[in-house]
């Protein structure tokens, strides 16, 4: 393959053909500073843009770098200009690019040349392709599938009948192992033959059936005689998961004992491929961008490049159910409508009440959930979280009932007027509302887990919903019932 530099009169090597080995000076960069090939490729983009300078250019990136090009293109110049890409560099850049785009981008390349759109996928490193194919629609996978070779479809479709929030939809194929029966000599040719992709510091051992049966360290094979056997290094004692465990199984595991690799066995104990820390890292980013957008009600997969029919399709249905739970709270005011005609400034104290009520909810809805991810909440100790956040709740609440409640009595004796009691009711109904707010932060994704669903699911919107009536009812009933006291009877 050639580099794009060699076509490209602009670009200097560091390392001239020229140089001799010996002489050569190490070159360090800084990620997170432009290279040079960045700056190259921003000139060229503010001009008329010349497609195959530009591929030359693109091409030069980081494949990261070079996704973040390739996203900044309109109309289609991201396909054409990955057609004018070697193939393997134009691969690993569009498995670099953010989900949705490159979803787009492969479409554009589907309709102008399906075959090529076959041999970029193939070239993809296989977990990467599979989930660009499950974001997809279904005549993208369609066009592609077929004119790929019978060895790189067999394995997509391998994958792609996996759950892409399991362990089978995290892991690659591409595994580096050796036979048990080898020496270190059999299993150094064997390793240095590898196409595997993944980099790793394990080997893994398996028998004439593809069956795990341990691991071997490449420190082991390098120090290890040249006619020891691989049966005698390995070890025995292998972590393993089944390819059905959910990712935030595997994110837990990672975790907790420092994995950087985790081999997927099925049943029979054959190893079907490896999960790695860095498809992990992606897992958990995910997870957590997606838990976020469901709290208020986004769609799971949206992402700022969706178009806008798929935003609406997310949206829309959860903006109805926000519509009908709000009515609650307005029903709940409605049935005080004389209560507050007589005493104006109830309607201006509502929503203070109900806006810290919300608040303190959101407080323990945000731990709670975190405490979920974290596998921290047990069911043995649902019941402790929610008493002690309901007693934060109230101790909050009493706090900042005691200073509203002292703010506006103070003003109305200040004023003259002898609303002043209207300070005790607010601080009551605050320390009520607050506690009624933690209570329901912590209950709700608690009660979604129970259910089988996503905590986060939607959680912002039904605790809106329990925090604004019920502040509301608290608030307006307590009035109503003190309203001789008020003053009003």
């Amino acid at each position: 393959m050639t580099d794009a530099r060699e076509s490209d009169p602009d670009a200097k090597d560091p390392l001239s053909a020229g140089t001799s080995a010996a002489r050569r000076s190490t070159v360090i960069e800084n990620p997170a500073e432009a290279s040079p090939e960045d700056h190259r490729v921003r000139r060229l983009l503010q001009h008329t843009i010349d497609l195959p300078v530009l591929a030359s250019a693109v091409q030069a990136q980081d494949p990261a770098d070079a996704a973040d090009t390739l996203e900044t293109l309109v109309d289609g110049e991201a396909a054409d200009v990955l057609e004018e890409m070697e193939i393997k560099n134009a691969a690993e850049a569009l498995s670099h690019m953010v989900g949705p785009l490159a979803v787009s981008v492969l479409e554009d390349l589907v309709r102008d040349d399906p075959g090529y759109a076959a041999a970029l996928i193939e070239a993809m490193p296989t977990d990467d392709a599979a989930d660009l194919l499950q974001l997809s629609p279904d005549p993208v996978g369609e066009a592609i599938l077929p004119r790929m070779s019978d060895a790189g479809r067999v394995v997509l479709r391998h994958l792609l009948a996996y759950e892409e929030a399991s362990a089978g939809g995290l892991m690659t194929p591409d595994v580096l192992k050796i036979r048990e029966e080898m020496t270190v000599t059999e299993a150094v040719r064997a390793i240095r033959e590898a196409e595997a992709e993944e980099e790793t510091h394990y080997v893994f051992v398996v028998d004439d059936e593809n069956r795990l049966v341990g691991i071997v360290s490449l420190r082991s094979l390098v120090i290890a005689g040249p006619t020891e056997r691989i049966a005698d290094l390995c070890d025995r004692e292998v972590a393993a998961i089944p390819p059905d465990v959910d990712r935030d199984t595997v994110s837990m595991e990672f975790e907790k004992y420092g994995y950087l690799v985790l081999p997927v066995i099925d049943a029979e104990r054959r190893l079907l491929g490896v999960v790695t820390v860095d498809d992990v890292l992606e897992s958990i980013r995910a997870e957590g961008t997606e838990d976020a957008q469901l709290m208020v009600g986004a769609g799971r997969e949206e992402m700022v490049f969706s178009s806008t029919g798929a935003k609406l399709k997310s949206r829309i249905p959860w903006l109805v159910v926000n519509l009908v739970t709000s009515s609650i709270g307005a029903l709940v005011v409605l049935q005080f409508e004389g209560l507050i005609a007589e005493i104006a400034v109830l309607a201006v104290l509502m929503p203070v009440i109900a806006n810290q009520s919300g608040n303190a909810g959101q407080q323990s809805l945000a731990v709670t959930l975190r405490g979920i991810v974290l596998d921290q909440v047990n069911e043995r100790i649902a019941m402790r979280l929610l008493l002690r956040e309901s007693a934060v709740g109230a101790i909050n609440g009493m706090i900042a009932g005691v200073l509203v409640g002292s703010f506006v009595a103070a003003i109305s004796l200040f004023s003259g007027s002898d609303t002043w009691r209207l300070g005790v009711v607010i601080a009551i109904s605050m320390t009520c509302s607050l506690t009624v707010g933690t209570f329901t932060g912590t209950a709700l994704p608690l009660l979604m887990r129970r259910l089988g669903a996503d905590p986060a699911t939607a959680s912002t919107i039904f605790l809106t919903m329990v925090t604004d009536s019920i502040s509301f009812l608290i608030f307006l009933g307590a009035a109503a019932s003190l309203s001789g006291w008020l003053g009003l009877g």
